[in-house]
């Protein structure tokens, strides 16, 4: 007859964590998480019921506990770094801090999917979209590309939230693309043109009530409002910029171990989870509407399948939160 302590060991070897089964369940990991606070809950049970490690989550914002670690340095308590997007993980790598991530691991999502330096993975995506009040526009009045929303005759028709993370890594995604004075010359007639709100919630309301007719969010937005209620989207509908333009920028949520972690093979043991079947599962069934990234997996199917999406090709471990920044200071965003 197996013992629990057997049985436990057995289901940790399964996903090529060697560890003392009872050691790892008394320590556990650390887990700083940037990603929606549910998915990453759902992540850490499902992990846990798998293995028997423990998971501690400490919830945060992406810019925020980047530069937490930074600051912490080799001192820092947390085992594994979850974001919602890019640029706070390439804070993270530009800095050293981060530990390479097992190949299994990587083997496990596309290398469009994550960094070239293997440094951390992605463990989900989200896509850009111009969500617009269909009262008030029609297919052929929509904006070609991300770049025509900086023409004058969008002057006080969208919004943004220029304060978050994920309008910031879609700026990021411009620069990568772009270049400094394209999107130099984008964030000014933004700032010409749009309605600012916090969240991309909020915007997606203000497009539902036609205060504005509309506005640059992630996708995922819509589907969980129309999933509920649909209060705030029933007159919503989204736009998919696609032919590779900046606006069709897929945001890659980050998941990396740090190289100070005390249990860094739990702490690798739950990236591959994350990444593998049982975390993709969780994307694909769970609240969330974000895009899986493991091979082999399946998105929600109410999601427009990744690959008709065109998005133009960029390294996430070269997005630049801190020049973005400083542009969008520039041109009186932030």
């Amino acid at each position: 007859m197996k013992t629990a302590l057997s049985t436990l060991a057995g289901a940790a070897l399964a996903i090529g964590l060697i560890v003392a089964p009872a050691m790892a369940q008394e320590d556990g990991i650390i887990v700083y998480n940037a990603q929606h606070e549910s998915l990453a809950k759902e992540w850490a049970e499902g992990f846990t019921k798998a293995t028997g490690i423990k998971v501690t989550l400490r919830n945060g914002g992406d810019s925020d506990f980047s530069n937490q670690i930074v600051a912490e340095g080799a001192a820092s308590p947390a085992d594994v770094f979850l974001t919602e997007n890019s640029p706070a993980m390439a804070l993270v790598e530009a800095s050293g801090l981060f530990a390479p991530v097992d190949a299994d691991t990587l083997a496990q999502v596309p290398q469009e999917y994550q960094p070239t330096t293997g440094k951390w993975v992605g463990i989900a995506a989200r896509s850009t979209v111009f969500a617009y009040n269909k009262t008030k526009l029609n297919a052929d009045q929509l904006p070609k590309s991300l770049l025509d929303l900086a023409d004058p005759s969008w002057k006080g028709r969208w919004a943004a939230s220029p304060s978050g993370a994920d309008f910031q890594a879609i700026v990021s995604a411009l620069l990568q693309l772009k270049g400094e004075p394209a999107t130099a010359d984008w964030l000014k007639g933004m700032k010409e043109n749009f309605t600012a709100y916090k969240g991309n919630g909020t915007v997606m309301k203000a497009v539902n009530a036609g205060e504005v007719e509309g506005g640059v969010i992630y996708h995922y937005y819509y589907f969980g409002d129309q999933a509920k209620t649909g209060e705030n989207s029933g007159n919503v509908e989204l736009h998919y910029f696609k032919n590779q333009d900046p606006g069709a920028f897929v945001s890659i949520s980050g998941g990396g171990v740090l190289a100070s972690s005390k249990q860094p093979k739990e702490a690798q043991a739950f990236l591959k989870w994350v990444t593998g079947k049982g975390g993709q599962e969780v994307l694909k069934t769970g609240a969330s509407y974000e895009y899986v990234v493991g091979k082999g997996a399946e998105s929600n199917p109410k999601l427009v399948p990744l690959a008709d999406l065109q998005a133009p090709k960029v390294d996430p471990a070269t997005l630049n939160s801190k020049k973005v920044t400083d542009l969008m200071t520039a041109a009186g965003l932030l």
